[in-house]
Protein backbone atom coordinates (compact mmCIF):
# COMPACT_ATOMS: atom_id res chain seq x y z
CA UNK A 1 0.00 0.00 0.00
CA UNK A 2 1.42 3.49 -1.12
CA UNK A 3 2.36 5.88 2.19
CA UNK A 4 0.15 8.46 1.67
CA UNK A 5 -3.03 6.03 0.47
CA UNK A 6 -2.40 4.46 3.54
CA UNK A 7 -2.07 7.58 5.85
CA UNK A 8 -5.51 8.85 4.44
CA UNK A 9 -6.92 5.57 5.05
CA UNK A 10 -5.80 5.27 8.57
CA UNK A 11 -6.57 8.92 9.16
CA UNK A 12 -10.34 8.06 8.11
CA UNK A 13 -10.40 4.97 10.63
CA UNK A 14 -9.32 6.65 13.44
CA UNK A 15 -10.77 10.13 12.83
CA UNK A 16 -13.51 9.60 15.50
CA UNK A 17 -11.23 8.08 18.20
CA UNK A 18 -10.90 9.87 21.55
CA UNK A 19 -6.78 10.24 22.43
CA UNK A 20 -6.76 11.49 26.10
CA UNK A 21 -4.79 14.72 26.63
CA UNK A 22 -2.58 14.22 28.22
CA UNK A 23 -2.36 10.74 26.78
CA UNK A 24 -2.97 7.72 29.40
CA UNK A 25 -2.45 4.56 27.87
CA UNK A 26 -4.87 2.79 30.95
CA UNK A 27 -7.62 5.43 30.26
CA UNK A 28 -7.25 4.94 26.32
CA UNK A 29 -7.30 1.23 26.79
CA UNK A 30 -10.71 1.55 28.73
CA UNK A 31 -11.71 4.09 26.52
CA UNK A 32 -11.41 0.77 23.35
CA UNK A 33 -12.86 -1.16 25.85
CA UNK A 34 -15.83 1.07 26.20
CA UNK A 35 -16.37 1.84 22.80
CA UNK A 36 -16.25 -1.83 21.86
CA UNK A 37 -18.20 -2.86 24.63
CA UNK A 38 -16.08 -5.85 25.72
CA UNK A 39 -13.56 -6.07 28.53
CA UNK A 40 -9.91 -5.44 27.25
CA UNK A 41 -6.93 -7.17 28.96
CA UNK A 42 -3.48 -7.06 28.94
CA UNK A 43 -1.24 -10.35 29.49
CA UNK A 44 2.96 -9.46 29.57
CA UNK A 45 4.43 -12.55 28.20
CA UNK A 46 8.12 -13.65 27.87
CA UNK A 47 9.09 -13.37 24.21
CA UNK A 48 11.35 -16.31 23.23
CA UNK A 49 13.67 -15.22 20.49
CA UNK A 50 11.57 -15.08 17.26
CA UNK A 51 8.41 -15.10 18.91
CA UNK A 52 5.90 -12.29 18.12
CA UNK A 53 6.58 -9.42 20.17
CA UNK A 54 2.13 -8.69 19.92
CA UNK A 55 -1.10 -10.41 19.40
CA UNK A 56 -4.22 -9.76 19.81
CA UNK A 57 -6.76 -12.36 20.52
CA UNK A 58 -10.46 -11.90 20.95
CA UNK A 59 -12.67 -14.45 22.46
CA UNK A 60 -16.97 -14.22 22.51
CA UNK A 61 -16.52 -11.95 26.08
CA UNK A 62 -13.03 -10.19 25.68
CA UNK A 63 -10.57 -8.57 23.81
CA UNK A 64 -6.90 -10.31 25.02
CA UNK A 65 -3.55 -8.42 23.86
CA UNK A 66 -0.56 -10.18 24.92
CA UNK A 67 2.85 -8.37 24.87
CA UNK A 68 6.50 -8.68 25.01
CA UNK A 69 6.94 -8.17 28.62
CA UNK A 70 10.86 -7.62 28.74
CA UNK A 71 10.32 -4.46 26.46
CA UNK A 72 11.38 -0.87 27.36
CA UNK A 73 7.74 1.25 27.78
CA UNK A 74 8.14 3.41 24.81
CA UNK A 75 8.08 -0.26 22.53
CA UNK A 76 5.59 -1.69 25.38
CA UNK A 77 3.29 1.41 24.56
CA UNK A 78 3.50 0.70 20.71
CA UNK A 79 2.98 -3.12 20.11
CA UNK A 80 0.37 -2.50 22.30
CA UNK A 81 -1.52 0.88 20.38
CA UNK A 82 -0.11 -1.82 17.37
CA UNK A 83 -2.85 -4.41 18.34
CA UNK A 84 -5.23 -2.03 18.84
CA UNK A 85 -4.93 -0.72 15.52
CA UNK A 86 -6.07 -4.52 14.49
CA UNK A 87 -9.23 -4.24 17.24
CA UNK A 88 -10.16 -0.99 16.05
CA UNK A 89 -10.45 -1.72 12.46
CA UNK A 90 -11.92 -5.59 13.14
CA UNK A 91 -9.41 -6.79 11.26
CA UNK A 92 -9.76 -11.01 10.53
CA UNK A 93 -6.83 -13.37 10.83
CA UNK A 94 -5.60 -14.96 7.80
CA UNK A 95 -6.02 -17.54 9.27
CA UNK A 96 -5.98 -19.97 12.79
CA UNK A 97 -2.90 -19.42 14.43
CA UNK A 98 -3.15 -21.22 17.55
CA UNK A 99 -4.50 -24.38 16.07
CA UNK A 100 -4.88 -25.96 19.37
CA UNK A 101 -6.98 -23.47 21.23
CA UNK A 102 -11.05 -25.04 20.68
CA UNK A 103 -11.67 -22.28 17.26
CA UNK A 104 -15.13 -22.47 19.07
CA UNK A 105 -13.99 -20.37 21.95
CA UNK A 106 -11.73 -17.76 19.62
CA UNK A 107 -13.34 -14.74 17.60
CA UNK A 108 -9.93 -13.87 16.06
CA UNK A 109 -6.36 -14.17 16.68
CA UNK A 110 -4.02 -11.95 15.07
CA UNK A 111 -0.48 -11.82 15.55
CA UNK A 112 2.69 -9.91 13.65
CA UNK A 113 3.96 -11.49 11.17
CA UNK A 114 5.34 -9.48 8.01
CA UNK A 115 5.05 -5.75 7.73
CA UNK A 116 4.24 -5.97 3.95
CA UNK A 117 0.09 -7.65 5.21
CA UNK A 118 -2.04 -4.33 4.25
CA UNK A 119 -3.52 -5.40 7.65
CA UNK A 120 -0.32 -5.09 9.58
CA UNK A 121 0.58 -1.71 7.37
CA UNK A 122 -2.58 -0.47 8.58
CA UNK A 123 -2.23 -1.19 12.16
CA UNK A 124 1.58 0.11 12.60
CA UNK A 125 -0.02 3.45 11.08
CA UNK A 126 -2.39 3.88 13.15
CA UNK A 127 -0.46 2.97 16.19
CA UNK A 128 2.71 5.35 14.66
CA UNK A 129 -0.60 7.86 14.38
CA UNK A 130 -1.64 7.62 18.07
CA UNK A 131 1.50 7.82 19.40
CA UNK A 132 2.37 10.91 17.58
CA UNK A 133 -0.85 12.25 19.23
CA UNK A 134 0.24 11.43 22.49
CA UNK A 135 3.10 12.84 22.05
CA UNK A 136 2.08 16.21 20.54
CA UNK A 137 -0.58 16.50 23.53
CA UNK A 138 1.85 15.89 25.97
CA UNK A 139 3.17 18.54 28.04
CA UNK A 140 6.86 20.51 26.75
CA UNK A 141 9.84 19.55 29.03
CA UNK A 142 11.16 22.93 30.31
CA UNK A 143 14.79 23.22 30.82
CA UNK A 144 16.97 26.00 32.10
CA UNK A 145 19.32 25.65 29.35
CA UNK A 146 17.87 27.38 26.22
CA UNK A 147 19.90 25.18 24.01
CA UNK A 148 18.22 22.28 25.33
CA UNK A 149 14.58 23.80 25.61
CA UNK A 150 15.50 25.14 21.36
CA UNK A 151 15.77 21.46 20.94
CA UNK A 152 12.55 20.33 22.94
CA UNK A 153 10.60 22.89 21.27
CA UNK A 154 11.73 21.47 17.47
CA UNK A 155 11.02 18.02 18.46
CA UNK A 156 7.88 18.64 20.21
CA UNK A 157 5.54 21.39 18.19
CA UNK A 158 3.23 22.92 20.03
CA UNK A 159 -0.20 24.02 19.39
CA UNK A 160 1.03 27.82 18.35
CA UNK A 161 3.38 25.60 15.28
CA UNK A 162 -0.46 24.70 14.23
CA UNK A 163 0.59 21.40 14.00
CA UNK A 164 -2.36 19.47 15.74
Amino acid sequence: MRLRRLERECRRLIADIEVPEPFDLSAFLSYVAARRGRDLHLHPQPAPMGAPCGLWLATDQADHIFYAAGTDPLHRRHIILHEIGHILCDHQAPGLVLPDLDPSTIARVLMRSTYSAPQEQVAEMIATMISGQALRNAPMPRSDDPLLQGLSEMLIPGPADGVR
